[in-house]
């Protein structure tokens, strides 16, 4: 099965594009992390799909084919906003509220969407190695990532495989790197880079530690607030999710089910993707025989 490129429109009316699995049944929006697109959700969204949901997988702005917005605002208060657009939408086409997984950045903006923005537009949540409280170190060795040759580029696809290689040295370097394409943009210059506005990294809520802690300090407040079914699913191997972080989120939300992923890291759909979409799958079931979802 493959995903129908569809779009949406976010909060400034900024084009949101998605890959639509199925057609029919509970909804499901899935909304990956910083620097990554709708295609690292490819083998999941399949599957889940597969059950019988009608599955949308999303480019988050300034992400993939989505749009840069020209405002520069890519808080993350600007991708909770987009989400509840982005469900209105769903709930006004399949008249059902979707349940949302989100990665990391998304599950940011599945909480605060939910907790803050518009209370009632989700059916439940997923949070994929997120809480609310993270390891700031983690964050700084991701961005560092991000902002590696953010400017100059790569001369081929093979040298972005290379930095992938040496962020991520426990993966093994994938011998096709079509899907690695995926998440670059051949420039006029001729060089290629990273499928992200730059201007994402000039936030200061994602590097300035006063800011990170105030930000830390509204998303425990979004997670109190969260009323509705909520899964968190934790790598392991985690840089940025600790199980003191876990149980911070445990205090807040204590209905929330919570399970860890063996030999997984922050990326964990990408690390242990069958583990992790059987434990969606699992919870999704559950709701189901609940009758918490159709």
């Amino acid at each position: 099965m493959s995903g129908k490129r569809v779009e949406f429109a976010g909060a400034e009316n900024n084009s949101l594009v998605a890959d639509q699995y199925g057609n029919r049944g509970q909804p499901v929006i899935l909304l990956h992390g910083g620097g990554q697109t709708r295609h690292s959700w490819a083998a999941a969204a399949e599957r889940i799909a597969a059950l019988g949901h009608v599955v949308y997988s999303v480019d988050q702005r300034g992400h993939g084919e989505s749009a840069w917005v020209p405002s520069g605002n890519y808080t993350f208060n600007d991708f909770a906003k987009d989400l509840v657009s982005v469900c209105k939408a769903v709930i006004s086409g399949h008249g059902a509220k979707p349940v949302v997984v989100g990665a990391s950045l998304g599950g940011f903006a599945g909480m605060l969407g939910e907790g803050a923005e518009a209370p009632g537009c989700q059916a439940a949540l997923v949070l994929v190695d997120i809480t609310p409280r993270v390891d700031m170190g983690g964050v700084y060795k991701i961005l560092g990532f991000m902002g590696d040759k953010v400017d100059e580029g790569f001369g081929t696809v093979e040298e972005a495989a290379d930095a992938i290689a040496r962020y991520l040295p426990n993966r093994s370097r994938p011998k096709d790197l079509s899907g690695l394409s995926k998440n670059l943009r051949l420039h006029d210059d001729g060089r290629y880079r990273w499928h992200w506005d730059p201007a994402f990294l000039k936030m200061r809520e994602h590097s300035d530690p006063h800011q990170s802690e105030t930000v830390q300090t509204s998303m425990i407040t979004a997670a109190e607030n969260l009323k509705l079914p909520v899964l968190l699913l934790r790598g392991r191997n985690s840089e940025l999710v600790s199980m003191e972080h876990v149980q911070e989120f445990m205090e807040c939300v204590p209905h929330a089910k919570f399970t860890d992923i063996q030999d997984a890291g922050h990326m964990v759909a990408g690390d242990k993707n069958d583990i992790f979409a059987q434990a969606v799958e699992e919870f999704l079931t559950d709701l189901k025989a609940e009758a918490l979802i159709a």
